[in-house]
């Protein structure tokens, strides 16, 4: 690969979009509403449309101390999973009785994604291209085979390939056999899609504030008052959907940790360099390590080659400089180490986001003040399809009302907390050492993963 790593543009490629909408007024002033939505990125922006659809008379307000989808929604490589569990593998260990519920749940949840990007015209690319994982140590084929086989028996559409299947659908000298799974994955454009689920929000009659940082909230009356640096909202409700970003209520900044995400794109690929990797299927991809790489093809067939290194800062710090860094160039060896045949392409982008992590990999839920505050957070980077389910969840939560979503027990119960400082520090640390241990022995984990993997906790991107 050429030398023009320092020539990529340091920004989001998918925020680097002319099409990207004007900013919206921020809140200027003291109103009401039946809800008011602090968030908006997927999580929030999903909650204030669901709502609207729900119950159309609902007067809705959407707070967004920044841009809509500027954040984790707008920066992220657009897999929109079926999985509600982080995985068919989290599900099985962790909610086992339940997972064939939870299984159906989100994929008529992704269903319902489609239906909606259909119904108001979201220009964002979504298509169920499915997804391939790939397998580059023996003791990942065996692990895809195992996890294969468990998929298919509960009725997953899976393949288990060798290599040359593998390659013959993406070709890499590193791949040494793969999982197909053609139909749990859908790709999309991420930060048209949010900017599309804005501009639904208001066509049906919700209020979106941009630069509206929301600094605090406390009860008033029967609802809740949230304040903003210039105005507030009193509301009957308020879902809370801040993610990464330090929540409104304290009860929670210890049940996620911010983790930062890094991510390359490559100039459009000429038809001898498509040719070379094949990838008729245009499938989501990404290899089967603890330290994984994720990518996919756009529709300019650009590639987009991200992960890897997902990286904690101490204090839980979330910065615009974090964004840059070593991992670019990490990165950026390891596309060439893999696609040796693209080794002469340009990058154009290069970015980082932060997403929000918790102990068990998958959104947590619960409800404050009363019943009056709802929230979901810990989507842990798989959130581009669930936050629409956990929309729903905050939703059935605050309306009181019992639903198969809040009888699960994936609903009902919640992760562990991450420790304070310098415990949280030492044991991130200490985890993501020895997880990349585990991919260079073999698989093997260390005495203190398997500590963590009898307490039910984890880190991950």
């Amino acid at each position: 690969m050429p030398d023009t790593l320092a020539d990529a543009a340091p920004r989001c490629y998918w925020l680097d979009d002319p099409a990207r909408p004007d900013p919206l007024p921020p809140l200027l002033e003291d109103v009401t509403a039946d809800l008011v939505v602090v968030g908006g990125g997927y999580a929030g922006l999903w909650a204030a449309l669901r709502a609207l659809e729900r119950d159309p008379g609902r007067t809705v307000v959407v707070l967004e101390a920044g841009s809509c989808g500027q954040e984790a929604s707008g920066r992220n490589g657009g897999f929109a999973s079926a999985s509600l569990t982080h995985g068919f593998g989290n599900g099985l260990e962790r909610w086992p009785e339940e997972l064939a519920q939870l299984d159906r749940l989100g994929a008529e949840n992704l269903a319902a994604i489609g239906e909606t990007v259909e119904r108001y015209a979201v220009d964002c690319d979504f298509r169920v291209s499915g997804e391939l994982t790939a397998a580059t140590a023996p003791h990942q084929v065996e692990e895809l085979a195992a996890l294969g086989e468990a998929m298919a028996a509960a009725g997953h559409d899976v393949e288990v390939l060798d290599a040359a299947a593998t390659r013959a659908r993406v070709d890499s000298p590193t791949w040494l056999g793969g999982l197909h799974e053609p139909g749990g994955t859908a790709l999309v454009e991420p930060a048209r899609l949010a900017w599309g689920l804005r501009e639904a929000v208001r066509g049906l009659g919700g209020v979106v504030h941009e630069g509206s940082p929301a600094t605090g909230l406390a009860r008033e009356g029967a609802g809740v008052r949230v304040r903003t640096v210039r105005g507030s909202v009193t509301a009957r409700h308020v879902v809370l959907a801040t993610n990464a970003f330090p929540s409104l209520l304290r009860r929670l900044r210890l049940m996620t940790v911010p983790v930062y995400d890094h991510v390359l794109m490559t100039e459009p690929l000429d038809a001898e360099q498509r040719a070379a990797i094949g990838w008729a299927g245009r499938e989501g991809l990404a290899d089967a390590g603890n330290l994984f790489h994720y990518s996919r093809l756009t529709r300019d067939d650009r590639l987009l080659w991200g992960g890897y290194d997902a990286v904690y800062h101490w204090g839980s710090r979330i910065d615009r400089s974090l964004e840059q860094g070593r991992t670019h160039a990490l990165l950026a060896e390891q596309l060439v180490d893999t696609f040796p045949a693209l080794a002469d392409v340009g990058i154009s982008h290069r970015w980082g986001g932060v997403i929000d992590t918790c102990t068990r990999f998958t959104a947590f839920f619960g409800t404050a003040l009363g019943g009056r505050v709802g929230y979901a957070a810990g989507y842990t980077g798989l959130g581009v399809a669930a936050t629409r389910f956990g929309a729903d969840v905050v939703l059935d939560l605050l309306a009181g009302e019992e639903t198969e979503r809040t009888a699960l027990r994936m609903v009902r119960e919640k992760p562990l907390p991450f420790p304070p400082e310098p415990l949280r520090w030492g044991g991130i640390t200490a985890t993501r050492h020895s997880l990349a241990a585990a991919d260079a022995r073999g698989g093997r984990r260390n005495l203190w993963l398997r500590g963590l993997d009898r307490a039910g906790l984890g880190f991950d991107s």
